[in-house]
């Protein structure tokens, strides 16, 4: 019988195909988010009770070389089958078992330390995994506070190096469309007036400014722990970096993330935003950042983040229209939401589709594994 629920539910055939995948991905087999996406969908549609349907679903989908297809057959017989306690009289005599553990230490594996019955003589696969692996690609609503904690460490460890930006400074150059003349003069002097060597200079650069707006309303609650946190790794971490608080208000909150401290940071922060886990008006707020900041010159040739769902409680043509003024000045806009991960996402709400049109990137946000990509996308040259 297939799983239904209502849009943005994940049914359990969801979860044992995107759990699937992932087992897939780290035994080595190249499964792209799109082809993750369609396996989710097939399964969705098809449902988990019949074996040959759920193999082909998978195979057609996510085996996208021919040697991956070994692999494949043993791992969907082992993994999908055992995990839904599926026998069929058709099994061979000495089935492939598996073992999945989760290692607290990445250096010590002590894999004979933990079987304490008697030697057998079935074939096993055992799939190990880190902890840290296995939390990066956990949904930031799933997080205990001790796992914000590490993947606080986790995402401090990011780079955010985008595409400089010309400056009016110039500098020194082998080869340059203009001429050093003081350079040049001070050169000469060493060859007794001569100019033997012409020095030559070009204009320089600087590092990009990066806005970080994130959204603190009620309905991205369980997703601003995580975000917060990605945040104050990227002001912490770089030079020329601001963040705002989006509400009912606009808080600007560099100064209070600026600390290399995260708890002393992160509860500078909370009490500086009032308005924390209340409504959302996002036009009114872009609004605000455009006329006090953004198009006075903090968001001019910038990389401008807005971490957000989307949902909006104020004019969607208000957002609509700030967002349009911002993609004017900006050097790129990228929205990060986090419902994006999920099967079937589309950008209905009003808000979300108002701004749309406006964004040079829209990306996830839900995962540690997500925020990765964000600073990919915020560091490359060009975008895709």
């Amino acid at each position: 019988m297939t799983d239904t629920a209502g849009p943005g539910v994940r049914t359990e055939a969801d979860e044992l195909a995107i759990t699937f995948a992932r087992v897939l991905r780290e035994l080595g087999l190249a499964a792209p988010i799109g082809s993750v996406i369609d396996f989710v969908e097939a399964i969705g549609l098809l449902g988990v009770d019949a074996r040959d349907s759920v193999y082909w679903a998978g195979r057609t989908t996510l085996v996208r070389r021919p040697e991956d297809l070994t692999l494949y057959d043993r791992a969907f017989r082992v993994f999908w089958e055992q995990r839904r306690g599926d026998h069929h009289d058709d099994e061979p005599d000495e089935p492939l078992k598996i073992t999945i553990a989760i290692d607290d230490d990445d250096g010590d594996d002590g894999d004979d330390q933990h079987d304490t019955g008697e030697p057998s003589d079935e074939p096993t696969l055992q799939l190990r995994f880190s902890a840290a692996e296995v939390l990066r690609h956990k949904d930031f609503a799933d997080y205990s506070d001790d796992e914000l904690v590490l993947a606080q460490q986790l995402m401090s460890d990011l780079r955010f190096a985008g595409p400089p930006r010309s400056s009016f400074r110039a500098q020194r150059a082998r080869r340059g469309p203009d001429p050093d003349l003081r350079a040049t003069i001070r050169a000469s002097l060493r060859a007794g007036g001569e100019p033997i060597r012409r020095k030559w200079r070009q204009p320089g650069e600087r590092m990009r400014r990066l806005v970080l707006l994130l959204d603190v309303s009620g309905s991205m609650e369980p997703y601003a722990r995580g975000m917060l946190r990605f945040v104050h790794a990227a002001v912490a971490g770089r030079q020329r970096v601001e963040a705002f608080a989006l509400g009912t208000r606009l808080t600007r909150v560099t100064r209070e993330l600026s600390s290399r401290d995260p708890d002393k940071a992160l509860q500078a922060a909370a009490s500086r935003v009032l308005d924390w886990n209340g409504g959302t008006r996002l036009g009114e707020c872009l609004g605000r950042f455009n006329d006090e900041w953004g198009v006075r010159g903090m968001a001019r040739q910038s990389i401008v983040v807005i971490l957000s769902d989307g949902w909006d409680r104020g004019d969607p043509a208000l957002l609509g229209e700030q967002m349009q003024r911002l993609h004017r000045i900006a050097f790129r806009t990228i929205w990060v939401n986090p419902l994006k991960v999920t099967p079937g996402y589309a950008p209905l709400a009003r808000g979300m589709a108002a701004a749309l049109p406006f964004v040079d990137a829209f990306v996830e946000g839900h995962s540690v594994a997500a925020m990765e990509e964000l600073a990919a996308t915020i560091s490359a040259r060009t975008l895709a």
